[in-house]
């Protein structure tokens, strides 16, 4: 019996950016060549803040005194009360590259350490994809635990009162 090799077939799968990529090499001059891109630190705090808060177990961002200055901000006109997006977030951004740290508070029973795993892979997909930034880091500090019984206090107004 003689064996015959079958001939080998190579599939190559492109992405869209393998694509664009690739366009651009046989075009006249690759995009980037044409101007440069400059992304703000707010649109990428306002990027991080919001994949942070898709993850169920993080109450909200921001913790003790950067809620406080939060809400004194949205009473005071003028005071730019549209940074709850941004509450709890900073941010460092270069050419190529960006840091992010979060303050969060997160839901009781949470399982901390997976709810800062998950957020963190939340925030460096959603900011990497958005941007085409590469995250070098995403720090998250725990400020707080939301308990229920705190919900029941915030909807009374009598949060901080000693005496009714």
């Amino acid at each position: 019996m003689l064996l015959i090799p079958s001939p080998i077939i190579e599939v190559t799968v492109m992405t869209e950016t393998t694509q664009r990529k690739n366009e651009s090499q046989d075009g006249a001059a690759a995009p980037g060549a044409r101007g440069s891109t400059s992304i703000a630190d707010p649109v990428v705090a306002k990027i991080a803040g919001m994949a942070a808060r898709e993850i169920p177990e993080v109450h909200h961002l921001g913790g003790g005194m950067s809620k406080a200055f939060g809400a004194v901000r949205q009473r005071v006109p003028g005071g730019g009360g549209g940074g709850g997006v941004t509450q709890g977030v900073k941010v460092e951004v270069g050419e190529r590259q960006a840091a992010v740290d979060l303050d969060l508070v997160v839901e009781y029973g949470a399982a901390i350490t997976d709810t800062a795993a998950d957020v963190r892979t939340n925030v460096i997909n959603a900011v990497e994809r958005m941007t085409g930034l590469d995250v070098v880091e995403v720090n998250i500090a725990v400020g707080d635990v939301h308990l229920p019984d705190d919900e029941e206090e915030d909807e009374n107004g009598q949060e901080g009162r000693r005496v009714a």
